[in-house]
């Protein structure tokens, strides 16, 4: 009886002891447009998941990281559709990805539903983290960069704008922010027009702007493949933007952007969390290993996925390793971290990134062309959650 009593106690001590190498895998659901026009945009925030994942190991709080990629090819079902077998199938732990808005949206009831923690690593538009109480967002909100601008421009000098968005959620947030912004302070909107967020070509759209004359010009499109076909369309029907002032999010500075526009994009205003020229030692160990790593420079799609990788680390350290939502989510409300966009945390009330906010000019430094940082607004929250208090 002793010596049973000994071996139930041995193995008991045993159980004790095991755990941290035995446990179970989390499982991290990727999901995102890895096919179609968001592509590169997928590519580039993937790779900043990976680097993460290089450079912090891929275990944490003793439980190995197990990444499982799915493909919406940018559409909104297909995202609900994959989001539900990587639940329900594959059984992971946290929800992450999502290039477009139209796809977090899909996947944040789906993680209201079985309680489990969604990272949003891009997707922008306002309502998103509303959707789920196990949401947080580690990108951006467009009415962060968007009110922000139209307050700048008319403090600046521009009285008269004519927009142009994408005709889709994330556009529209845009379009609202600025307009309000910029009328608040005194601006006049003399145009507005919503453009098929499938487009490949705004030739159309960009010549009846130009037709309008007007003093200035905001424009949003999503990342990916647009803003280079944006920019091609701008030169082709003879945007001088240091006749007409060209503003918007980072987007249309991109550096594909500037690569098609050339000298003429010299002058484009822009507000945006990031870009690869912000000068900050972190930033530039980030971009360095992100260069090495992959051959090209780092966008705002990577940052999102590298922060947003820290924040599934982070919260699963504070966690002790455990996946339940309620105690993850819990775990990222108030987190702050010194990213390479600059200093950034998860407001614990809205669960939305607080970050700082540059307003950029496109200037050609040293023979390339570069957005430099000639303001900036620190501590911006989301302003739509802001005033819904």
């Amino acid at each position: 009886m002793r010596r049973a009593l000994v071996g139930f106690c041995w193995l008991a001590s045993l159980w004790a002891v095991v755990p941290a190498h035995a446990q179970q895998a989390v499982k991290v659901g990727l999901i995102m447009a890895y096919s179609g026009q968001f592509t590169d945009a997928a590519a580039q925030m993937d790779n900043g998941v990976k680097l993460y994942m290089k450079q912090h190991s891929d275990t944490v709080a003793g439980r190995k990281i197990e990444v499982i990629r799915r493909d919406t090819g940018g559409a909104p079902d297909a995202a609900k559709r994959l989001g539900q077998e990587l639940i329900v199938r594959d059984n992971v732990d946290v929800l992450a990805g999502f290039v477009l808005t139209p796809e977090a949206l899909a996947v944040a009831e789906l993680s209201a539903e079985a309680k489990k923690f969604m990272v949003v690593m891009n997707a922008a538009t306002s309502i998103i983290t509303t959707r789920s109480p196990y949401v947080a967002r580690a990108s951006l909100t467009l009415p962060q960069n968007c009110e922000q601008l139209g307050t700048w421009a008319f403090r600046n000098g521009v009285r008269k704008v004519y927009t142009m968005v994408s005709d889709y959620a994330p556009g529209h947030d845009a379009e609202a922010s600025f307009q309000s912004a910029f009328k608040a302070a005194g601006g006049e909107i003399i145009g507005a027009v919503r453009m098929p967020v499938t487009t490949v070509d705004f030739s159309p759209f960009v010549q009846r702007v130009k037709d309008q004359d007007p003093e200035a010009i905001f424009v949003f499109i999503p990342g990916g493949s647009q803003p280079p076909a944006l920019a091609k369309a701008l030169v082709e029907r003879g945007i001088d933007v240091k006749k007409i002032k060209l503003m918007g999010q980072g987007e249309i500075a991109e550096e594909s952007a500037l690569a098609g526009m050339g000298d003429a994009g010299i002058g484009i205003i822009t507000a945006f969390h990031y870009d690869y020229n912000h000068q900050s030692p972190t930033n530039a160990d980030f971009v360095k290993a992100y260069n090495a790593e992959f051959k090209r420079n780092p966008d705002f799609f990577s940052i999102g996925g590298y922060d947003g990788m820290h924040l599934i680390y982070e919260a699963l350290k504070k966690h002790g390793g455990k996946t339940d939502g309620e105690g993850l989510i819990a775990a990222a409300k108030g987190m702050k971290w010194e990213s390479p966009r600059g200093p950034m945390s998860i407001d614990p009330e809205t669960r939305d990134v607080i970050q700082t906010i540059y307003i950029r000019r496109v200037e050609k430094v040293n023979g390339q062309l570069r957005n430099v940082e000639i303001e900036k607004f620190e501590n911006v929250k989301d302003p739509v959650k802001a005033r819904m208090k």
